[in-house]
């Protein structure tokens, strides 16, 4: 690709990949005037519906960011995010430190999270939190930190228009989470027995999630929504859960269960015919293992009772 006319965008061939966070970036240097930005611009951020492939796409891109992070342009972005944690933000103390440490002094760099960011053991909780609330950042999971005198994981925030909260976590009260756990029993849909630590796991992972998706979860939730929207894992299968859908989005390739390449609706690739987030993603869901266990595996045990009533026929004649 050829650069921008003046060289003021400066940019490698290659691209950056945060393969956990389904995140794509073009390294670049932005010339400005009398100053310079060195750092990651994401081409696919999946919090915003962001996915650019094109080699023009990317440079209309890259010039629209461009002008957005020019020094003129940062102080009204700094009154605007004031104006935001003030009223809108208020009681997210934690999460705005964050935000305070990767915009301090308008000095845009990568911050290392073992000694820049404030202290705290869900740090990454913190960062996506900044991501649901609009905000866009990239990650760089091999970054060698001269303080820690190692690779370590870094973060960079960009100071660009901040987007709709999307993709938000659905919070669920500890009374609710009660009535959950106690209609399904306490079984491990994954196990099929109880287990003493099991979670109320969404069935639509959030990686497929958009603005549109996040509802509320009232305490009186009616029976046949939880069991439409709900079942229960250990925290083990969970993530091994998030790791499943998120190689299917990356991918297109639907999950399995210990190998078993069966489906109870579609095929083992991801329909086309259905987008990758939104509303309308977690029809193109149904059917894999993960989505729904508990009718998976009732859908597997109709096939093996329909086998074993046809052997016994042929058997029988």
């Amino acid at each position: 690709m050829d650069d921008p006319p003046e060289k003021k965008i400066v940019f490698a061939e290659h691209q950056e990949k945060h393969l956990k966070a389904s995140e794509r970036y073009i390294p670049v240097k932005f010339k400005y005037a009398d100053a310079y930005w060195e750092g990651w611009v994401p081409i696919e951020y999946r919090r915003s519906g962001l996915n650019i492939k094109t080699d023009e796409e990317v440079l209309a891109y890259l010039n629209h960011v461009y002008q957005m992070m020019s020094p003129e342009n940062i102080p009204a972005w700094r009154e605007r995010q004031k104006q935001y944690w003030q009223t809108n933000a208020a009681k997210a103390t934690t999460t705005k430190a964050f935000f305070e440490v990767l915009a301090e002094n308008n000095q845009f760099t990568w911050k290392c999270v073992e000694c820049r960011l404030p202290a705290n053991p869900n740090w990454a909780r913190r960062i996506q939190d900044l991501k649901d609330r609009g905000y866009t950042l990239a990650t760089d999971t091999k970054r060698y930190c001269h303080l820690c005198k190692a690779n370590k994981t870094h973060v960079m925030l960009l100071p660009l228009p901040r987007g709709e909260e999307v993709a938000k976590y659905e919070t669920i009260s500890p009374k609710l989470r009660k009535r959950i756990i106690r209609l399904f029993e306490s079984v491990d849909v994954f196990e099929g027995s109880k287990k003493s630590h099991c979670l109320p796991d969404h069935k639509f992972p959030e990686i497929r999630w958009d603005g549109n998706v996040h509802s509320e979860n009232p305490d009186y939730m009616p029976e046949d929504e939880i069991r439409q929207k709900f079942q229960l894992l250990s925290n083990q299968r969970n993530l091994q859960k998030r790791e499943v859908c998120r190689n299917c989005f990356q991918t297109g390739r639907r999950g399995s269960v210990i190998g078993l390449p069966i489906f109870y609706d579609g095929g083992p690739l991801w329909d086309e015919k259905f987008p990758k987030r939104g509303l309308e993603a977690e029809q193109g869901c149904v059917g894999c293992p993960w989505y729904d266990m508990a009718r998976w595996r009732s859908f597997v045990n109709g096939l093996y009772a329909a086998h074993i009533e046809s052997h016994l026929h042929k058997t029988e004649s």
